[in-house]
């Protein structure tokens, strides 16, 4: 029954990109003290990047209707690119979905010139003739990829380079991602953040444990990188869900969220406490699913707090909470019992207020464009 489940989901994803308008995209990048700057799509004569932090890059997608592939330039799937282009001796990838043709040169020339490199997928997608092509590639290649969670998915998206930093957040490494879709990708530099990621991925990729069957322990829950706190939470050994819902009870002015998936009743009843308590509420769902009974979306409304459906003719992929100005929690975990009992999944929660203005800004973003679509 659970790998029904995993079949209509994979399913549902792969109509929506078929049936959708394909949408353009600029990037949002977090300039100088993490504040947000926008991006023209790349090409012959684009102004430089705007100054980054020293310890982070942050990039948010930005879709625009209508989309031209000529405007396929400058997204997260160069960012990536890039990233791995520094390997000198390991890549570790964690990663549900992968067609982007530059993520997947980027691997194979981080192979060809001798670093390591080691995989971890979905079983499902792996098996998914219209989702495996490009690991098929890498694998043929020499390429060891290792996949597994038959009972719920492999849902993580990390990538850990020579031990020294991260990629990681909501974006799966594809086309539709890239330049259609709302999502979020950052790089950190930290060897203790690296070492944390690698703990959990050797568990996978060397013990073949994922899901439940993933023993707890081992990675650092907190450090500090560049003197701000960062707490890093796997699911589903860690108590993530708990988490989420002591960061939002601790909130005291506001909270705003982007949610693809919200059906948690945990961490909804947490959010509708605050806002009954005072406390500045605002949240937007993606719009599909977001009608059935499932979801928060309708409890909420009800209870008239300010959400809205999301109008990205895609999908707006986010998984996101900003609380008080502060903190940030994002990552690959969606505000859902899958995520919490059965899914690969890891989340963030980064205490800085420069990276917050940053998802402010790509929240405020979102909020307009639903509002301006009715929703």
């Amino acid at each position: 029954m659970k790998t029904n489940r995993k079949t209509l989901l994979l399913t549902a994803l792969l109509l929506l990109a078929a049936a959708g308008i394909a949408l353009g995209s600029v990037l949002l990048k977090a300039g100088p003290n993490g504040t947000a700057a926008m991006l023209a799509p790349r090409g012959p004569g684009s102004p430089p990047a705007a100054a980054e932090p020293s310890w982070y890059r942050l990039y948010f997608t930005a879709p625009a209707y209508p989309d031209s592939v000529s405007a396929h330039r400058g997204g997260l799937d160069e960012k990536l690119a890039a990233f791995i282009s520094t390997a000198k001796s390991r890549v570790d990838v964690a990663i549900y979905q992968l067609d982007a043709p530059l993520v997947v040169d980027a691997l194979a020339a981080a192979n060809s010139r001798g670093a390591r490199v080691r995989m971890v997928t979905d079983i499902d997608i792996l098996n998914d003739p219209r989702e495996n092509p490009a690991f098929l590639s890498l694998k043929g290649l020499g390429i060891a990829i290792v996949a597994g969670n038959p009972s719920g998915i492999m849902h993580d998206k990390f990538v850990v380079v020579d031990g020294r930093a991260v990629w990681t957040g909501s974006w799966n490494f594809t086309t539709n991602d890239s330049y259609r879709y709302d999502n979020t990708g950052v790089a950190i530099d930290s060897a203790a953040l690296a070492a944390s990621y690698s703990v959990t991925f050797n568990k996978m990729f060397e013990k073949g444990e994922f899901g439940g069957h993933r023993e707890a322990g081992g990675p650092a829950q907190r450090i500090t990188v560049g003197g701000a706190p960062i707490e890093v939470w796997y699911s589903p050994e860690d108590r993530t869900e708990g988490r989420l819902v002591e960061l939002i009870a601790g909130a005291r002015k506001k909270i705003d969220f982007l949610a693809f998936s919200f059906t948690d009743d945990d961490i909804g009843a947490a959010v509708l406490q605050r806002a009954t308590s005072g406390v500045a509420v605002r949240g937007v769902f993606e719009k599909t699913g977001s009608l059935t009974k499932y979801s928060e979306y309708g409890a909420m409304k009800k209870a008239g707090m300010e959400v809205r459906q999301d109008g990205n003719a895609y999908l707006m992929h986010i998984k996101a909470f900003i609380v008080d100005g502060r903190y940030v929690a994002f990552g690959s975990y969606n505000f859902t019992k899958n995520a919490k009992t059965e899914n690969d999944e890891n989340l963030l929660v980064v205490d800085d207020p420069g990276m917050a203005r940053s998802f402010e800004a790509e929240f405020e973003r979102v909020w307009a464009r639903a509002g301006a679509s009715g929703n």
